[in-house]
């Protein structure tokens, strides 16, 4: 099929997961060639819908990621460690090798977070996709922050209202045993925002939170800290969670706003090599 015919007519097929709180496959689309106006409407209208959208059997190089990535917003720049390289440098490289290319035993991101939530626009979609993977493990969870505000009780939601929590990159980097920079502080200040966010285009409200959330503005550090562990305890039970098992080339896109996402070390992260190509689309305040 030419490029003309691809940005003119593509046959979607967009299958939600039946036994899950979120999530669709897409098919029938190739994301290495530029979308129709249309497709892309399609696409963003199932991201909506859906949270959490999976593209199977993609062979994307580092610009072409970021080529598909601009079609739906502005490219976010990475924290200082973790820029892309020189031939690309929002594309940030995920993964568990160190400086000698080999396998460290180490698997970075392992704690429920929401991308970039300390930015004062904090990111509105990641998009992550395969290069090199374990031959099992290595999976991504995904936590749907509607559905467990929603399942609150009123007098709960009532209670969270006006409520702002501090995010933190410098807190969630001591979460995993490092000291930040003063370089690195200064390029990533806290701030805060609503813990139940009002989602900009559904109009549905969600937790915001994660490792990246410090404590609630306002009140002692560690009642604030109590109160954002128990909320996470109950937002990241089962049945809000969905679990993605990666085949080779998969591309997933989702939604910052309203989905929790965590990557599981369950592999042999000392053997395997684990790889992924990460772009983020910048978002807008929370309110």
């Amino acid at each position: 099929m030419s490029t003309q015919a691809n940005k003119t007519k593509i046959d979607l097929d967009i299958r939600p997961f039946s036994k899950a709180p979120l999530g669709a496959e897409v098919r029938g689309i190739d994301l290495s060639k530029p979308l129709s106006k249309e497709t892309q409407a399609t696409v963003y209208k199932s991201f909506l819908k859906h949270q959490l959208l999976v593209f199977r059997d993609q062979k994307l190089t580092k610009q072409e990621q970021v080529e598909f990535s601009k079609q739906f917003g502005e490219l976010e720049r990475h924290t200082l460690r973790n820029r892309g390289q020189e031939d690309e440098p929002l594309v940030h490289v995920v993964s568990n090798l160190g400086p000698d290319g080999k396998p460290t035993g180490k698997v970075n991101s392992d704690m429920w977070h929401t991308d970039k939530s300390f930015r004062p626009l904090p990111s509105m979609a990641t998009i992550l996709h395969a290069q090199v993977l374990p031959p099992n493990g290595g999976d991504t969870c995904f936590a749907n922050m509607y559905a467990a505000y929603e399942a609150l009780s009123e007098s709960e939601k009532e209670t969270l209202d006006d409520v702002k929590v501090v995010h933190s990159w410098e807190l969630s980097r001591e979460n995993i045993g490092r000291v930040m920079s003063e370089e690195e502080k200064r390029d990533a200040p806290t701030n805060a925002w609503p813990l139940a966010r009002v989602h900009p285009e559904t109009g549905r409200k969600a937790l915001f939170m994660g490792m990246h959330a410090s404590h609630i503005e306002g009140r002692p550090l560690e009642e604030g800290r109590a109160k954002i562990i128990a909320l996470e305890e109950h937002a990241t039970q089962q049945k809000f969670c969905h679990r993605h098992t990666w085949q080779s080339g998969d591309v997933l896109m989702w939604d910052n706003r309203c989905l929790l996402h965590r990557a599981d070390p369950n592999f042999d992260a000392s053997l395997h090599p684990r790889i992924l190509h990460r772009t983020c689309l910048r978002g807008t305040t929370p309110a």
